[in-house]
């Protein structure tokens, strides 16, 4: 009967083609709605002249570089701010900073679901950015050191950098995203090149602000020291001119409305699914295909489908979080192996922080050529390099990165002044005496720390380590002078490095314990200080606001940080003369001790000892890690931007772009649990993440080898579209296909 009355109605209808089609029928009310006008044409969007792409995306990639110029040029000099600024130790100081990388791609989650259910995409991005310049605004402040004590800096800026991260991480998904939307689906070529530029934005902002920022810190003084109010005040400012950059755009967006709380649907679809399967756990209930299947009787064909094509895809993501883990490390493990490093480059002196521009400025360079030469020669072999295995290769190139990281480490340690450990010291002798003397440390097994004498204005060779029985104790020195034999008793702390300073006018000898600058760099600059040995204070002006002071008859001055260069004549002032001191070259990351004295025929003199050497392993021999990781990257993450995206539902492309940011912060905080509780060396711990990404790498692409990547009609296919279970007046219909 069906199909007679379907042979009437096409006789009848002279102009119907004959031609079968899917046809979807929509819940009709049982009360009669009368047709309302049709919808007006959608106009389409301006855009550049000859081309697909929408003028739109424009404001979208400017802003993203102005967001991404305030984020990385803040985040370029975090891990020295902490360690110099807030005086927390290399550990603490990698473990805040991980921590805060970790929160910045936590809150994306949070961000997209207020986008999906709530304000949308646009505003979104509009009101999260006004968080995110607040947390600037507090964390400048918190780096002005007139403004309050330690504690309210650390206070400032944990709120600043909290701040930080809400407003950041809550417009990442959104802001990819949105510019995604610009794009027509006849349009995905462009939208595929689209990513690859708007990833070029924010290497671009990175690369400029990398390089700033440090010096803003490092070379402008602010109150007698570093200027890191001005290097957190600067990104500020770039991410206000963002915000506004953004909203002058407003007219020309597509803005697609929120379309529900899609996190919470998507959760309540696979809790249900879970249940109603337990539920169903006889053997005469027939199996289903698809767990998700379970949830059918409730929930939309279209949702389960989406929810399906969601979690194969974040089973994918289950291996990434160790990538990131190796990658994130630039900015904490690396820039602290920098400290101990030469940036002399010759033509240029490069800021450990600095050296973090080498990654953006080499991305630059591998986009074009990776997407230009070497994907389109590799395809031109025949070879199907898929997303999966650009991922795959991305990995083991970050895997040698680490290795070769792990080689440069062992050579710095190699060249590098010991470490002092638990109940240790070292301990090294200036004599500045008119004459030899002999030392001799007393205690269970009484030592001479030299066979032989110490010379007049001499000190010794090396340092010496001695052993404590506690973490402090005092030690007896028996000084043996012309005729004269004195004994001194001085106190150390361990993990210490002190000097013996010696002085006597062929009467009697004396002696006092200074404790020297750790075997670190300070700040990536140059240090010194003085020992006066003249009978009257002097103050020394090392071109700062503030002079150095030195108390008379053997005064010894704190460390003081310059710049390095030449200093042939400083400027020095007593109570009845001025006078200038010739201080010679001073290196890059060295620390310098001047003793004062007195020439009475040319006047006062600096006589020059290094406390410090200058590192003798060249930073430039990080550009091979850089490099592998940089190449690492590019395959790695550019390819799952756009990955990610394409394989979205299109209900859930924001919560998929958030669910891959989301690998960032598990990545950030594998690397906070290993510097809080391993105890291995650096370049142990830099073969330990090799190594795991190594083996995550081959489970990633033995997951990757069963994975069937889903096309776009698969997903957003409208004759899969399935009208929920609905309740009351309304009739539910399903789908059917129909000939017409």
């Amino acid at each position: 009967m069906a199909q007679e009355r379907e042979s009437k109605e096409t006789a009848m209808n002279p102009f119907q083609i004959n031609v079968s089609k899917e046809t979807l029928f929509s819940p009709v009310s049982a009360e009669e709605v009368s047709p309302g006008p049709p919808d007006p044409p959608e106009k389409s969007p301006p855009k550049f002249c000859g081309t697909n792409y929408p003028l739109s995306i424009a404001f979208i990639v400017v802003n993203e570089f102005c967001e991404r110029f305030s984020y990385y040029g803040m985040k370029a000099v975090l891990t020295l701010y902490f360690l110099y600024f807030l005086h927390w130790d290399e550990d603490t100081s990698t473990s805040v900073y991980h921590a805060f990388s970790s929160l910045c791609y936590f809150t994306p989650i949070l961000g997209a679901a207020i986008a999906d259910s709530w304000l949308g995409k646009f505003k979104t991005i509009i009101y999260l950015s006004l968080v995110y310049v607040l947390g600037h605004v507090i964390k400048s402040l918190g780096a002005i050191p007139i403004l309050g004590g330690q504690m309210l800096h650390r206070v400032l800026a944990v709120i600043g950098l909290s701040l930080i991260a809400l407003g950041t991480g809550g417009i990442k998904p959104c802001v990819a995203a949105f510019g995604g939307d610009q794009f027509e689906e006849k349009h995905a070529e462009e939208r595929t090149r689209y990513f690859s530029v708007f990833y070029l934005s924010i290497n671009a902002g990175s690369l400029i602000s990398t390089f700033i920022t440090p010096m803003l810190r490092g070379d402008i003084q602010c109150f007698g020291e570093g200027c890191y109010a001005l290097a957190f005040g600067i990104p500020g400012l770039l991410m206000v001119i963002a915000l506004v950059v953004f909203t002058m755009g407003s007219k020309m967006y597509k803005k697609p409305p929120p379309e529900g709380n899609i996190v919470a649907q998507v959760a309540k679809c696979v809790w249900f699914a879970i249940s109603n399967r337990f539920k169903n756990r006889s053997g005469d209930i027939p199996k289903r295909q698809h767990w998700l299947d379970w949830a059918a009787e409730k929930y939309p064909k279209q949702l389960i489908m989406d929810v399906k094509a969601l979690t194969r895809i974040l089973f994918l993501y289950i291996p990434l979080p160790m990538f990131w883990a190796l990658l994130d490390q630039q900015g904490s493990r690396w820039t602290l192996q920098a400290t101990r490093m030469d940036g002399n480059l010759g033509f240029f002196v490069l800021q450990p922080d600095q050296m973090q521009v080498l990654n953006p400025l080499l991305v630059l360079v591998f986009i074009p050529l990776f997407d230009i030469c070497i994907y389109r020669l590799i395809s031109k072999c025949g070879i199907n390099f898929s997303s999966i295995r650009k991922m795959a290769v991305g990995m083991i190139l970050a895997c040698l990165a680490f290795a070769v990281a792990a080689a440069v480490e062992i050579k710095t340690d190699e060249i590098a002044p010991p470490q002092a450990g638990p109940q240790e010291v070292f301990l090294q002798v200036l004599n500045l005496a008119d004459d030899e003397v002999k030392v001799t440390v007393l205690g269970d097994n009484n030592s001479s720390l030299l066979e032989e004498s110490i010379k007049s204005f001499q000190k010794t060779p090396h340092y010496s380590k001695l052993h404590l029985n506690t973490k402090s104790q005092n030690f007896y020195f028996y000084l043996k002078y012309h005729s004269f034999s004195v004994y001194a008793e001085h106190s150390v702390g361990e993990r210490n490095w002190y000097s013996l300073i010696l002085h006597g006018n062929g009467k009697n000898i004396s002696s006092l314990m200074v404790k020297d600058e750790k075997h670190t760099t300070t700040n990536g600059m140059t240090a010194v200080r003085f020992i006066n040995t003249l009978h009257k204070d002097v103050n020394i002006s090392m071109g700062k606001d503030e002079a150095l002071n030195v108390g008379k008859a053997y005064g010894v001055s704190t460390y003081q940080a310059v710049e390095r260069g030449e200093y042939p004549a400083v400027h020095c002032r007593t109570e009845e003369e001025d006078f200038h001191l010739n201080l010679g070259r001073l290196d890059f990351g060295a620390a310098y001790l001047f003793v004062i004295t007195n020439n009475t025929s040319q006047g006062p003199k600096a006589w020059k000892l290094e406390d410090m050497t200058v590192s003798k392993m060249s930073i430039a021999w990080q550009l091979p890690q850089y490099a592998l990781v940089t190449a690492g990257e590019v395959m790695f993450s550019v390819t799952g931007l756009e990955f990610s995206y394409a394989q979205a539902p299109s209900s859930m492309k924001s919560v998929l772009q958030a669910a891959w940011l989301l690998t960032v912060a598990f990545g950030n905080i594998i690397v906070l649990v290993v510097a809080q509780f391993s105890s291995l060396e650096q370049w142990a711990e830099f073969i330990l993440f090799s190594c795991l990404l190594l083996v995550v790498c081959l489970l990633f692409s033995i997951m990757g080898y069963y994975y069937v990547p889903v096309k776009s009609e698969d997903i957003q296919g409208p004759e899969d579209k399935q009208i929920p279970h609905i309740q009351g007046n309304v009739i539910n219909l399903e789908t059917k296909k129909t000939k017409l």
